[in-house]
């Protein structure tokens, strides 16, 4: 990381500096700093609050992307309060133990850097579930309860917008894997429990998963209807798709699957070279298979 301190007190700083670099950091110093001197980025900058309280405002807005901890000799609203409302993290009292400095800025890299790829990851979320129009289906935050859907995808974003509303965790596990048993006899774990692939499991084994769900937070999903299911069931389908399990699928339900898949994607033209069918023929199974063309 780079680091930049701004600290009066020079043997203080240069024990700061001489820990940081050992820990393989890059470090710049200043005693009294001029901000049009401070011309590169840093990810961390530890800032004596000894200087004037406009000047440390100015350091503060200056590197308000950076992660700023105070280095104090006494706490006041202007040591500490003011800077913390302006943008700094923290604050550790002088003389302080290096190890405990060197806690809070790995602390503080450690919480932006899962900041990051939570941002990442809802980013992502909201990418793969932007054709999804749930409309008002919501799931009951009652448990356990099961979706029938032909889309796993859908599921999902019901289960993602449950979790949010409930400020639960999920654990995903799918009863397609041979350890799925030993994951949800673990009862340590207090968030949603997601369970994916009901409709690979057997008989025998969909009658133990339901006796071991009782008491539990469970979701589950079925790509096919459950009619034995004892427990609160929610049907949700996506009206684009034709296939509710893995089944082979017929020649018209491909068809149908890729003209409503790819129709605003390719031309007519080349929609029907990609099924090796003629323009004339695409109109045909269009009116047969009731697919309304999208313009």
């Amino acid at each position: 990381m780079n680091i930049l301190i701004i600290e009066s007190e020079i043997y203080l700083a240069q024990k700061v500096v001489s820990r940081l670099l050992d820990d393989g950091h890059s470090c710049d110093y200043v005693e009294s700093p001029n901000l049009d001197s401070l011309t590169k980025d840093y990810d961390i900058v530890l800032l004596s609050t000894s200087l004037p309280s406009m000047q440390c405002k100015n350091i503060i807005k200056k590197y308000k992307d950076s992660i700023i901890i105070l280095l104090v000799s006494y706490i006041s609203d202007e040591t500490v309060t003011n800077p913390i409302k302006d943008g700094a993290k923290d604050y550790i009292m002088k003389p302080f133990i290096m190890d405990e400095l060197l806690r809070k800025i790995y602390h503080y890299k450690e919480c932006r850097a899962l900041r990051q790829e939570l941002y990442t990851m809802r980013r992502y979320l909201d990418f793969m579930f932007r054709d999804i129009d749930l409309e008002d289906n919501t799931l009951p935050p009652t448990f356990p309860v099961l979706i029938e859907t032909n889309s796993q995808k859908c599921a999902d974003k019901l289960v993602f917008n449950l979790s949010k509303k409930m400020a639960l965790g999920v654990k995903f596990i799918s009863l397609s894997l041979d350890n799925w048993q030993k994951e949800l006899n673990s009862n340590s774990y207090k968030g949603i429990y997601y369970l994916t692939d009901f409709h690979t499991l057997k008989k025998s084994a969909k009658d133990n998963l339901i006796k071991l769900i009782e008491d539990k937070k469970c979701i589950i999903t079925s790509l096919e209807k459950e009619e034995e299911f004892p427990y609160k069931k929610v049907e949700f389908n996506n009206p684009d798709l034709v296939v509710l399990n893995n089944n082979i699928m017929t020649i018209n339900d491909y068809v149908k699957l890729m003209v409503l898949s790819f129709q605003s994607k390719y031309p007519d033209t080349e929609l029907s070279k990609k099924l090796g069918i003629s323009r004339k023929s695409l109109w045909e199974k269009r009116k047969k298979l009731g697919i309304e063309k999208k313009k």
